[in-house]
């Protein structure tokens, strides 16, 4: 069963998750969809539109996939302890296992997208992709270059479109 919820109510635990330990992104292409773990993000509102906005580094697999889906979910463990998944979805590479398999996740079918989202999760995004930007090192400061970007992987920032947020039990 899904809660319908506006989006705002909820951006103080998503940030605080984010921080401290993660939520999952999930991506579909075709048959195959693939979770991954995110620590950083941001919400709010940009060109009147409720924006998620998410970074993936090109080197994951997520990022190809990203690029075909145009839209991706996420699942926010909130007040359970999904340590122990987040760990896997973010040092495993979903071109080698089946994250749902290895954490024993169950996908349920998106409400707008046709991107599952993590039904052990109780807070869920929908959304689709309407800006992407790739990071420009010269931006950056040398500390921030130094600390987080030492061999050049470099992320792209995804703003997604929040076309559905919800709760389920």
């Amino acid at each position: 069963m899904h809660k319908e919820i506006v989006y705002q109510d909820y951006a103080p635990q998503v940030i605080t998750q984010l921080d401290s330990g993660g939520a999952f992104l999930t991506v579909k292409n075709g048959d195959q969809a693939n979770i991954m773990t995110i620590g950083w993000g941001t919400m709010g509102t940009i060109w009147g539109k409720p924006i998620l906005m998410v970074m993936v580094r090109y080197s994951r697999h997520t990022y190809g996939m990203l690029e075909k889906a145009g839209e991706f979910t996420i699942s926010v463990p909130l007040n359970r302890d999904l340590s122990k998944e987040l760990l896997i979805c973010g040092r495993q590479s979903g071109r080698e296992i089946d994250k749902f398999k290895e954490c024993r996740f169950t996908p349920l079918k998106g409400q707008v997208v046709g991107t599952p989202v993590i039904k052990e999760c109780p807070l869920h995004f929908e959304c689709r992709v309407v800006y992407q930007q790739a990071m420009e090192p010269g931006q950056l400061t040398p500390a921030l270059r130094d600390k987080w970007y030492k061999n050049s992987d470099y992320h792209v920032l995804y703003f997604g479109e929040i076309v559905a947020s919800y709760l389920t039990e």
